[in-house]
Order: C-alpha cells, then sequence, then structure tokens
C-alpha cells in the first residue's frame, strides 16, 4: 500500500490544482499556487527527486484533477496467461496501457492487446478494478484506477508483437518471469487465474 504521506500530498496537489481552475479571486489564485507548490515539494521529499521533476511527471493539471486510468488484459489459453516485454524495463507484464480519449475501456484494451501482441480479442468480463495507490505497486506520484478484464481470442493467428513491446508470449502460473510491477503485479495475474477458472465470481472494486 502506498505511504500515507505520499497519499496526503497527491491529494492536497490535486485539491490545489482543481482549485487553481475554478477560483476567480486573485488571493485565492496565490493561495492555491502556494499550497500546489508545497505538494510537489512535500512529493519530491517524499521521493528522492526535484520539484521540478514532479511538476513534469505530473504533467499539465488543468481543470478538476482526476485519476488516471489503466487497462490491462488477460487471456488464458491451456493454463498459461499472454505477457508481453516492456522495453522501458525489460520486464513483463499484462498487455494494456493508458486509456485513450473517445475510446471505451472495452475498446481501449482490445486495441492495446492487437498493438502490443498482434492479436485480435474480445472482452469476456471486468474481472477488477484496483486503486493502484491501495496495493503493492511502486509508488507514483499520479493516481491511477487500474482495470482489468479477461478476454478471448477471435481468431488462431499467431502472436506478432508490436513495436511497443519487446517480446510477447504465454506463462504458466507457477513459471511467471520478472514482472514490470508499476503496470502488474503478481496479484493481478493470480485473480485473472481465479476468475477465469469461476466465471460466476463477482469483479474486485476496491
Amino acid at each position: 500500500m502506498e505511504d500515507q504521506w505520499l497519499s496526503w500530498a497527491k491529494r492536497i496537489s490535486a485539491l490545489a490544482d482543481t482549485g487553481l481552475h475554478y477560483c476567480r479571486d486573485t488571493f485565492d489564485r496565490e493561495r492555491y499556487e502556494e499550497i500546489s507548490a508545497l505538494s510537489r515539494e512535500m512529493m519530491a521529499t517524499l521521493g528522492g527527486a526535484t520539484p521540478e521533476r514532479i511538476a513534469t511527471a505530473l504533467g499539465p493539471r488543468e481543470g478538476h484533477v482526476t485519476p488516471k486510468i489503466d487497462v490491462r488484459a488477460a487471456i488464458i489459453e491451456q493454463g498459461r496467461i499472454l505477457l508481453v516485454q516492456e522495453r522501458s524495463d525489460g520486464r513483463w507484464t499484462l498487455p494494456g496501457g493508458y486509456a485513450e480519449v473517445g475510446v471505451s475501456a472495452a475498446d481501449n484494451t482490445c486495441k492495446e492487446v492487437w498493438e502490443e501482441a498482434g492479436i485480435r480479442v474480445r472482452i469476456a468480463r471486468l474481472y477488477a478494478i484496483r486503486h493502484k495507490a491501495r496495493h503493492a505497486y511502486p509508488p507514483d506520484v499520479l493516481d491511477f484506477y487500474k482495470l482489468f478484464f479477461l478476454c478471448e481470442r477471435l481468431d488462431d493467428a499467431p502472436l506478432d508483437p508490436g513495436h511497443e513491446v519487446l517480446d510477447a508470449a504465454y506463462f504458466a502460473p507457477d513459471a511467471l518471469p520478472p514482472l514490470s510491477t508499476p503496470r502488474a503485479i503478481a496479484r493481478d495475474i493470480e485473480d485473472a487465474f481465479l476468475f477465469h477458472a469461476q466465471p460466476q465470481r463477482p469483479a474486485v472494486i476496491d
């Protein structure tokens, strides 16, 4: 679970930046700007970074600040699960990524599988919605909701890893490669097998 001080700093940052969007009073704006800067200093201190680097990681904060959405696909065949190897760290994860504006959660997920593994799938069911900060992912200055879907293949085409990844392959649950934990942790994969075996099980939602 995320460090409580980091959670508070992220919450303060979001409130300050949302306040900057709505406020019209000059003095209130100055106060919100100072609170926003202080929250970045807090996150920088907690993470051993500079406030400027934190500001870069947060990106433009326009409008009402909300969590980002990450979608992940679990494709299980013959007792093995499909994983892709990330270029950024050489580790493995469930296919997926940021949800894009104008595309549904289901279509986003299927698109990510096509781009990363070169296969067509359809959504079978949602099996988990996780608040990233509540689980064993590495600390992150951004706040995320992570959506996990069980998917089914639409054809028997061979895997064809896209340029965004290094490789794609199926793995047995007791022989998983090193995981890219900012994106997926062991529990995400364990739950995929659990929900695949028990289709009537209700989704886990934080």
